[in-house]
């Protein structure tokens, strides 16, 4: 009888442990934003490739809803200069602090002509130029839906594409801008163009 109590007492207090290790783990976790349940999408403002003489991008952010799912997805059409110079991309204004977090994890899967993305953050509310925005590439997932996770340390500065080496790191405490956009590949050996969509369920830092 007393063995039976003691594992019992055992059995009990590692229910407890890992009770407590998932309540940490998610209280890890940080919803940036959750298409699934939103109603509407008007902080979402495009940002593209829109004035070149050659070539003119497009992109737009929608709410995609049936009785089964719901999600957000971005359609864009790229049409770059022959150097690969483009981009069709969506932003919002934020007001971030991922200090405390290592890592920004998207649930999506890409459709369509090209599938390399770039997730773009700005910081200070320094959001538009002369300032630099902070970069980092990722290739979605096609046909099925796949978590691609994007350090924070690995956002580095960029100025029309090229990567800048005397500037500032990403002040993640203060992030003001985030956005999503697919690229032509000027400075890159990939060149794109077409038509793609990305759709996205949510976005996380862990």
């Amino acid at each position: 009888m007393y063995k039976f109590l003691k594992l019992s007492l055992v059995l009990y207090v590692l229910k407890i442990s890992s009770v407590k290790s998932d309540e940490v783990l998610e209280s890890n976790s940080l919803t940036l934003f959750n298409f699934t349940t939103v109603s509407k999408l008007d902080d979402w403002t495009e940002q593209s490739d829109t004035i070149r003489e050659e070539g003119m991008s497009k992109a737009v952010i929608v709410i995609q809803k049936t009785k089964v799912f719901q999600r957000a997805v971005l359609f864009t059409l790229l049409n770059p200069q022959p150097d690969g110079a483009g981009f069709a991309g969506v932003k919002t204004n934020t007001q971030l602090n991922l200090l405390n977090y290592t890592k920004i994890i998207i649930n999506l899967r890409g459709q369509g002509q090209n599938a390399g993305y770039k997730v773009v953050l700005r910081h200070k509310n320094q959001n538009n130029e002369p300032f630099p925005s902070y970069e980092q590439i990722f290739q979605a997932p096609v046909r099925k839906f796949t978590t691609v996770e994007l350090l924070l340390d690995n956002f580095e500065p960029y100025f029309h594409g090229k990567k800048q080496n005397n500037t500032e790191a990403l002040d993640k405490s203060n992030i003001t801008n985030f956005e999503i956009q697919v690229y032509g590949g000027v400075y890159l050996p990939v060149k794109q163009y077409g038509t793609s969509s990305l759709e996205i369920d949510w976005i996380k830092a862990e």
